[in-house]
């Protein structure tokens, strides 16, 4: 529906008035803070500019009805929104301009990400939740077009379950699932396959969701009739919108420089979505972008006069100016006075943010300097080291990496010389380095108390006269009893619910604690994972299942930009203790083969990989996690489902350690390393080379990422001196990342007698059916063979060639 100008009667006339007024300033501010960062950039001081100016008077409507307790999942235009709620100041927003490393100066990721990217505090310094009720939240931003979307979901999916299961203690999360979860999308992203399937998805939920779109009619360069069928976002999702008969979503069309419509569409959505908790969408029109996509283009080179002269008369807040003068809430005098001094505290902030920025490298300069100059004048490279001294003074700005560059290269010039000055240059450096590292690479996983290594291991109990079972019910029995001991677990995926998933591991479980924990949902894996994340921020403890591992490729984005890059991006300021489970290994075909390990591993740093053998493993893995505030994936062993395992009696206590391997064969003449499903095929060449007198060492891998953090790979091959690594991934993939790890981070490199050798998948992906598998993956004779050929180059007498 369009929205006509009108404003709230809940407020006095004078009320209106002292709003419009602090509203234009906090307008004016943004603006200001947005033409002098582009010039920030242009003058080199700042990287990259990329702002919201041209939006800021639907960003200040947003702000009016974003109460605490509601979530921000946006998109790097929102500064204003940002300004409008005090969770952002100036110096703030230059300071991340500038990648200052200073968490208490650059508080939105201590510079690891560019300016207009904005995130609030979930966590206490000790890693526990915050009260997230009486503080406004705003999820961590990521660049990805539309990547905020599948999130979006799921903060909202959150407030829903809030208020749907009475006896969860939503303590510090919600107040009766009132909350809304409010993002905000560039009309050009709307085209991204993530949007289309959020909005579907918001739509089948009914959850509390407002998104905004931003309508400039371009994406970077690209006009709408490019990017939009009819060129309108609203016309075409006019389909969603629901009616007395049909639930879906409600659509608001209102004109981005109309402030009082703006003020009444968002008042109007807000009611909408948090008493109903209906999706509501908000196409902001007639919007403008003064300085072009970003500074690292201008678009003069793509609109026209005509475009940018229509740009010029219809920005928001000019018109929004014009508005204010000609209702008589300001005279000009008076805004001229308002900006004047807005410009001022602007320019201060702007001046104080680069002093701050530059205090503590001129510092490190200074001692840089002296120890070069003393360094310099005992050695016989003098002329060298004051060459790199002076170029150093030279440097009026220096980065970091100016100082580091120029102490490793003196210590070029210094080889040799065992002077006191030199030490000092050694352990300046060495200090330096151990300083300013971490705040480049720390928060990768959580360097909290109930991170996964801190996590004590529990084994398995077993009492006389056990039971053996399908591997299936050790796994439903051991779900079963975690749905019962945390009541913010929930679990949901495709055929999640009522079969209890394809391979029966939560059978019954529905029925028991309803379809809200477990739940089906359609075919959308992206979203599948955005809902666990956004409701991992939100307290809940997710478990998001992807039906099989071919099919995460679907939503590979969304796990590597934003769920493995949370804790790292915030500086440890927000988690989202996501739970992935798949299953795989040892598939048929081309789209079911389940082994594309390499690629995840490097994809998904800062997610822990698991690989358990069998499903008694799995589910200590499970139990593990729910004790952790770390995101995992888990990949069970397709082919484990139906064989027999002997049931635990502590089922939801016991806990396989994450990053230990395990061996599960002794020997001495190899050893023989592997992880999932592949793991039996090992086990049963193992027992094939003993007939020849070979007896292999057998090493689970078990835990990916992180691998063998007690290094006992290299201790089995310090006793055997001979390593293979068996893999059901293409060459170069997850074995070539094992033996990185055995041979140079554990330096198993000095122990061997024989080349380390992997032995992997075909280079290709597994062809259909029994024989498929067998000429495509590593097979009991393959391994086999490779062991003895390994075995004949070292011993060919008493190993004699096979071939």
């Amino acid at each position: 529906m369009d929205v006509s100008s009108k404003t709230s009667n809940d407020i006095s006339f004078e009320d209106f008035k002292e709003q419009i007024i602090s509203d234009y300033k906090i307008a004016f501010l943004s603006r200001t803070c947005s033409l002098l960062g582009r010039k920030e950039v242009l003058t080199g001081k700042a990287k990259f500019g990329i702002f919201g100016d041209g939006k800021e008077l639907p960003q200040l409507a947003m702000a009016k009805s974003f109460k605490n307790g509601d979530f921000r999942s946006g998109y790097y235009r929102d500064q204003t929104f940002m300004m409008a709620t005090g969770l952002l100041k100036p110096k703030d927003f230059f300071h991340g301009l500038y990648a200052t490393t200073n968490i208490e100066k650059e508080p939105m990721s201590a510079g690891r990400q560019m300016g207009g990217h904005f995130v609030t505090y979930s966590l206490n310094e000790d890693g526990s939740w915050k009260d997230l009720t009486k503080q406004k939240n705003s999820s961590s931003d990521i660049s990805c077009t539309a990547g905020q979307m599948p999130r979006l979901l799921g903060l909202a999916q959150a407030s829903k379950v809030y208020r749907e299961l009475r006896d969860l203690d939503s303590s510090k999360f919600s107040n009766n699932g009132n909350e809304v979860a409010w993002g905000t999308i560039g009309n050009a992203s709307t085209s991204e396959g993530m949007f289309w399937e959020t909005i579907n998805a918001a739509g089948v939920l009914q959850v509390p969701l407002i998104l905004s779109i931003w309508d400039d009619e371009y994406g970077i360069s690209v006009p709408a009739k490019y990017h939009t069928t009819k060129e309108d976002i609203s016309k075409i999702l006019s389909g969603f919108q629901r009616d007395d008969k049909n639930k879906g979503v409600e659509i608001l069309k209102v004109k981005g420089w109309d402030y009082t419509a703006l003020m009444h569409a968002y008042e109007n959505a807000a009611d909408i979505a948090r008493q109903e908790h209906v999706p509501v969408i908000i196409h902001v029109t007639e919007l403008t972008q003064p300085q072009g996509h970003s500074t690292s283009g201008s678009h003069e080179r793509y609109k026209d006069d005509k475009r940018l002269a229509w740009e010029r008369d219809n920005d928001c807040n000019k018109r929004f100016k014009e508005w204010i003068l000609e209702s008589g809430i300001a005279t000009a005098k008076e805004l001229e006075l308002i900006e004047k001094d807005i410009k001022k505290t602007v320019r201060e902030a702007k001046k104080q943010a680069w002093t701050e920025y530059l205090e503590e490298h001129l510092n490190l300069k200074k001692d840089l300097v002296r120890i070069l100059n003393s360094a310099a004048n005992k050695s016989s490279n003098k002329n060298f080291l004051n060459k790199i001294k002076n170029d150093l003074i030279a440097i009026e700005e220096p980065l970091k990496k100016d100082l580091a560059i120029a102490a490793r290269k003196s210590l070029r010039y210094l080889l040799g010389e065992k002077s006191a000055e030199r030490q000092t240059l050694v352990n300046w450096l060495s200090n330096f380095e151990k300083e300013t590292q971490p705040k480049f690479s720390s928060h990768l996983y959580s360097e909290n108390q109930n991170n996964v290594r801190n996590i004590k291991a529990i084994a398995p109990e077993y009492k006389n006269g056990t039971e053996k079972v399908d591997g299936r019910v050790v796994l439903r029995d051991n779900f079963d009893k975690l749905f019962e001991k945390y009541p913010n677990a929930l679990v949901f995926g495709e055929d999640t619910g009522a079969i209890g998933d394809v391979n029966q591991g939560l059978e019954g479980l529905q029925e028991k604690y309803g379809k809200i924990r477990i739940a089906d949902t359609g075919i959308r894996e992206t979203t599948i994972i955005g809902q666990g994340i956004g409701m991992a921020l939100r307290g809940l403890r997710p478990i998001a299942e992807i039906q099989y591992l071919d099919y995460i490729f679907y939503a590979i984005a969304t796990m590597t930009d934003d769920l493995a890059t949370l804790l790292y991006r915030t500086y440890g300021k927000q988690k989202a203790p996501l739970i992935i489970r798949t299953r795989g290994h040892r598939l048929e075909g081309i789209w079911h083969s389940g082994s594309e390990m390499g690629g995840l591993i490097h994809l998904l740093r800062g997610i822990h990989i698991l690989a358990p053998r069998n499903m008694t493993q799995a589910a200590g893995f499970y139990n593990t996690l729910m004790k952790s505030d770390e995101p995992a994936l888990i990949i069970e062993s397709l082919n484990g489902y139906r064989l027999k395992e002997n049931k635990p009696s502590n089922l939801g206590e016991f806990c396989t350690p994450i990053g230990v391997v395990e061996t599960i064969k002794k020997g001495s003449d190899i050893t023989l390393v592997s992880y999932g499903s592949t793991l039996r095929i090992v086990e049963q060449a193992a027992k094939d080379l003993l007939e020849v007198g070979i007896d292999a060492e057998i090493i689970d891998a078990q835990t990916l990422l992180p691998f063998d953090i007690a290094h006992d790979t290299v201790k089995s091959v310090q006793k055997t001196n001979r390593l293979l690594v068996i893999d059901e991934d293409v060459p170069g993939g997850c074995s070539a990342y094992l033996l990185n790890e055995i041979i140079e981070k554990q330096g198993a490199y000095q122990y061997l007698d024989s080349a380390p050798q992997t032995l992997t998948a075909k280079a290709h992906r597994p062809a259909y059916g029994s024989d498929g598998d067998y000429f495509s993956k590593p097979n009991a004779e393959d391994i086999f063979e490779k062991v003895y050929e390994i075995m004949n180059e070292a011993n060919p007498e008493e190993f004699p060639s096979l071939k």
